[in-house]
């Protein structure tokens, strides 16, 4: 009685077929995209302002929903550059970028719709980005870039989650003043950023180190390391 080799995968066990090594013929092909941080940063930078002149009194309690309808596209264009980032394999600036395009839809709806108890429960939800946001600042020091703008915004979130809660007017106020903070950043990140494409080298500092400077400035053999092992290559994430 003979036996015939049963499917599986190699070195699975005895009776089973042994196929060849594949990673001679293994081609990997990337696709190029432009990178989408300056129009993220651009974004934070724009929607900040707006919140943040409301959190001072420049614009009144009857334009709240005028300034939730402009932040409201925020949503948009961050979900999409969070989208670019993630075909770009940047775990990091992908989720942060998700993560604000998802408070400013909360922010636009519940401002827009002047839900009862709408401050309260934005003032929760930013306490809670607050800690989602000092988890990312831990991880995020190689990208400088994305590093300033979290940290400035650290104390944002949280002088805005204590004046939703307890509706202190100086927290209010302080949470506007950081808010011009954060559109500065950002706004300076997103310029720097354009002009290093346009330069093709760096312009204005962004500091990067670590991993995300080998990234710009190795080689190609330092571009392609262990690229088996990233997420879209390797098998399962």
């Amino acid at each position: 009685m003979s036996t015939e080799p049963g499917p599986g995968p190699a070195g699975s066990g005895p009776g089973r077929r042994h196929e060849p090594d594949l990673r001679a013929m293994t081609r990997i092909t990337l696709r190029p995209i432009a990178s989408p941080m300056p129009l993220g940063f651009f974004t934070v930078a724009i929607a900040s302002v707006m919140t943040g002149c409301l959190q001072l009194g420049v614009l009144g309690p009857a334009d709240r929903q005028a300034v939730a309808l402009c932040v409201l596209p925020a949503f948009a264009l961050q979900l999409l550059v969070s989208v670019l980032a993630f075909g770009a394999r940047d775990v990091i600036a992908a989720t942060l970028m998700g993560s604000f395009a998802g408070s400013w839809l909360a922010y636009a709806l519940v401002m827009g719709s002047g839900a009862p108890g709408g401050p309260r429960v934005l003032g929760v939800f930013n306490l809670a980005f607050l800690c989602l946001g000092a988890l990312m600042a831990a991880v995020t020091r190689p990208k400088r870039a994305l590093w300033l703008v979290l940290v400035v915004s650290l104390p944002r979130w949280a002088a805005t989650g204590l004046g939703g809660l307890t509706g202190s007017e100086g927290a209010v106020r302080t949470a506007g003043a950081l808010g011009i903070l954060v559109a500065l950043a950002a706004g300076y990140a997103a310029f720097a950023l354009m002009l290093e494409d346009v330069r093709s080298g760096e312009v204005l500092p962004v500091g990067r180190s670590g991993p995300a400077q080998h990234a710009v400035e190795g080689g190609l053999a330092v571009q392609l390391r262990d690229i088996e092992r990233q997420a879209g290559v390797r098998r399962t994430l």
